[in-house]
């Protein structure tokens, strides 16, 4: 009896299965006779010899078609949820970097400054506590300042209150120390300078300690700032002072990039300079001396300065803007002294800057053209202040002259833009001078044409030769545009010539026989070179076509001027002269051209096509 759950497990199915392993027991047993049988067969049969199987022949597969797989479905493309930028939250800017901190800082510098003069003038003026009383307030108030400062500083987020109050206090000293001098009278100022050297170097020092740029520009402005209060508006003892805090704080730009610091110390006093040089009634005075040395020793100051600072940054800028700035004043004081005295003042400051730019010659390319650019304006101001209105073209084409050959034979392109602009101020004074409607007019030319014109108009030509000459050869032109400039420039050299002959004839004789005379050869003149440029085209095949359209065309000025000016201009012996040699030259061109043609038809008919060797060489 079988238990509810459990399968039953039928009988007859286990019989068949009993039999079913029985008959295949048997049928191996069959297989197993039969197999041995077989190989007592094989093993008494003899061995066959073995044959090579034959390799069954390489046949490459054939490529099945992959099953087709089903299609794929549908693929839902996916979209990403765009997310919103983060929301960029701008600081307003009084919160950025501590601005705050910094104007009000900076405020308290100067409303505690202002609080400090008050007191070392205006309580003088009201007669409150007694001199001493506030000098040494004074004194004491600065030094509690800086020893408050040097406390808080060395505390956690005490930088700016630090600096801030250090400043004051030495830019508080600094002024007490002007009121000594200026106010109390109480030191000389030479001896009170001395002091604020010293209380300003101490500043810088400490500024430098600090690595703090702000520190030092604090104490500078603020002193430089509230110290014309003290002395009454711009007096030399002010400039003097100011002159100190130039020098004091220079030191605390050695090796540092403190580019402000070189503009904070160097604009005051060269305003002051200024303002004092403008002021009225100095010329007289002999404060102007005192005033000369004082622009003398900043432009000094100020060129020493910023060579040091360029030696060690050839990138300060800066530096190479306070040499033109310190030259300023020394630029423009010429005014309060005489001819002589102004034009000695202003070859020394370009015979300065000529000489460091000689010197200094590792300078960067700016500071150089900076030296090369004052030491011309100095020159320059000599030139047109020293000489007469008749001489000055003579004197500036002289120089012009020698700083192109400077120029050309230094390599220096420099000193050759120098000599450049000097020929081109040069060549205007000389047409100021010497116009063309003067060397047409014979009672202008008369009065106006003399000596200094005729070595005026010999300079001129050779300053414009060597002006194209040297511009070639500094590679200044190239080749294909230096022949226009040759033209252009033998132009201006005939026109040279031309005053150069009319005013010879009328500096030799002082009449109208010499102003003829000066235009025959004139005429001449012009025949000649255009003669010389048609055979100079002949001469070189590179400048044929320049060279022919120059000689026909000078050819064709001079023939014009032959017939409408000389012929009813000049009379007699100088008429005759002037047609003689003019049609002698055109012969002697026509008869060059027609041979130079002639040798190149007979050396195009030669069996080798050659040229003979004498018209090679002409």
């Amino acid at each position: 009896m079988s238990t509810p759950g459990t399968p039953s497990i039928d009988p007859r199915l286990v019989a068949q299965l009993s039999g079913d392993f029985s008959a295949l027991g048997q049928q191996m047993r069959h297989v197993g006779e039969n197999l041995a049988v077989l190989q007592a067969q094989l093993a008494s049969m003899p061995q066959p010899q073995p044959q090579p199987v034959p390799q069954p022949m390489y046949r490459p597969p054939v490529p099945q078609a992959p099953p087709l797989a089903p299609p794929p479905a549908p693929a839902v493309p996916y979209r990403p949820v765009p997310t919103p930028p983060p929301r960029v939250v701008r600081e307003p800017w009084w919160q950025r970097d501590g601005v705050i901190s910094r104007v009000l800082a900076v405020a308290g510098v100067a409303v505690t400054l202002i609080g400090v003069v008050m007191l070392l003038v205006l309580a003088a003026q009201a007669g409150f506590f007694g001199p001493e009383l506030r000098v040494v307030a004074g004194g004491l108030f600065s030094a509690g300042l800086v020893y408050t400062g040097a406390r808080v500083f060395g505390r956690p987020g005490g930088r700016v209150g630090g600096i801030a109050l250090a400043a004051t206090g030495i830019a508080g000293a600094y002024l007490d120390v002007v009121a000594v001098a200026v106010v109390y009278h109480w030191l000389l100022p030479v001896l009170a300078m001395v002091v604020a050297l010293g209380i300003a170097g101490a500043g810088v020092a400490l500024a430098v300690r600090w690595r703090s740029q702000p520190l030092a520009l604090l104490v500078v402005t603020g002193a430089a700032v509230l110290a014309p209060v003290l002395t009454e508006g711009i007096t030399l003892t002010l400039i003097g002072f100011l002159f100190v805090i130039q020098v004091a704080s220079f030191p605390a730009q050695l090796g540092r990039d403190w580019l402000y610091l070189g503009i904070a110390r160097t604009c005051p006093v060269v305003i002051a300079l200024l303002i004092a040089i403008a002021s009225s009634g100095l010329s007289d005075r002999p404060e102007r001396f005192w005033l000369l040395a004082s622009a003398a020793l900043v432009a000094l100051c100020g060129l020493v300065s910023s060579i040091i600072l360029l030696r060690s940054n050839s990138r300060d800028v800066t530096a190479t803007a306070m040499i033109v700035t310190t030259a300023v004043p020394t630029l423009v004081i010429g005014h309060l002294f005489d001819r002589l005295g102004s034009t000695l003042i202003a070859l020394a400051l370009a015979a300065a800057m000529f000489a460091a730019f000689a010197a200094a010659r590792t300078l960067p390319r700016h500071a150089r053209f900076a030296l090369a650019g004052v030491g011309t304006l100095a020159l320059l101001e000599a030139c047109l202040i020293g000489s007469s209105e008749d001489l000055a073209p003579l004197v500036l084409l002289g120089v012009a002259a020698l700083f192109l050959t400077i120029g050309g034979q230094a390599d220096s392109r420099i000193a050759y833009a120098v000599g450049a602009v000097f020929t081109v101020v040069g060549g205007f004074a000389f047409v100021i001078t010497a116009p063309p409607f003067v060397l047409v007019d014979e009672y202008s030319a008369l009065d106006s044409l003399g000596v200094t014109t005729v070595l005026s108009s010999l300079v001129l030509a050779g300053t414009v030769f060597l002006f194209v000459w040297y511009a070639h050869t500094l590679k200044l032109l190239s080749d294909t545009i230096a022949q226009p400039w040759w033209v252009l420039a033998g132009l201006v050299i005939l026109y040279a010539v031309t005053t150069a002959t009319v005013s010879a004839g009328t500096a030799l004789t002082g009449t109208s026989a010499g102003f003829i005379a000066g235009h025959c050869a004139a005429t001449i003149a012009w025949m000649a070179a255009a003669t010389a440029a048609l055979v100079f085209g002949l001469a070189r095949r590179d400048y044929a076509h320049t060279a022919l359209g120059v000689g026909l065309g000078l050819t064709a000025a001079a023939l014009a001027k032959l017939f409408l000016f000389d012929l009813a201009t000049l009379d007699g012996l100088f008429r005759v002269l002037a047609f003689l040699v003019v049609g002698l030259l055109l012969l002697l061109a026509g008869t060059r051209y027609a041979r130079e043609f002639a040798e190149r038809e007979a050396g195009r008919g030669m069996p080798n096509g050659s040229v003979s060797a004498g018209s090679a060489e002409r």
